[in-house]
C-alpha cells in the first residue's frame, strides 16, 4: 500500500501575482509584475457573469516582443488565455501536474467560491510538493 502524503493545491499555492484590468497596457502590467515579484497577471472580471483572463510571461514574449509589437499600445486583453482553467483548493498536487501537461499550461489559479485564493505553478508543485 502506499503511504505517500496527499497534498492539496491550497498547501503549496503562492500570492506571486497581479491582478489587473483588461485595459491596462503590457507596458504597465510587465511593470506591476516587477514591483511585485510576480511572474503571472490575472484579469479580472468586469462584472460577476464575467470570467478570469490570464497572462504568463511567454505570452508577453510571444504575442508581444516576438510580433514587434509596442507594449505601451497593447492591453493585456489583446494577449489574455480566457476563461482560465482553474484549481480548487483541494485538488491532489499530483492532479495538478496532470491537468497542467494536459492542457499545456504552466500555471493556473486557485479558484473557490468564484474568488481567487492564489495561484500554482509546476514551480510551487516541485519546490514546496515534492519536499515539503
Amino acid at each position: 500500500m502506499n503511504d505517500t502524503k496527499r497534498i492539496q493545491a491550497q498547501e503549496v499555492m503562492e500570492q506571486d501575482f497581479v491582478m489587473v484590468d483588461g485595459m491596462t497596457t503590457v507596458t504597465e502590467a510587465v511593470e506591476l509584475m516587477r514591483q511585485n515579484s510576480a511572474h503571472h497577471l490575472i484579469i479580472n472580471r468586469r462584472t460577476k457573469h464575467d470570467e478570469y483572463g490570464i497572462v504568463v510571461p511567454s505570452d508577453i514574449a510571444t504575442r508581444v516582443l516576438a510580433q514587434n509589437r509596442s507594449a505601451d499600445r497593447v492591453n493585456v486583453y489583446e494577449i489574455m488565455s480566457k476563461p482560465v482553467l482553474f484549481i480548487r483548493p483541494e485538488m491532489d498536487i499530483r492532479y495538478c501536474a496532470r491537468f497542467f501537461g494536459r492542457f499545456g499550461i504552466s500555471a493556473a489559479p486557485v479558484i473557490s467560491r468564484g474568488e481567487i485564493q492564489g495561484l500554482v505553478s509546476y514551480q510551487h508543485l516541485v519546490l514546496k510538493g515534492i519536499c515539503p
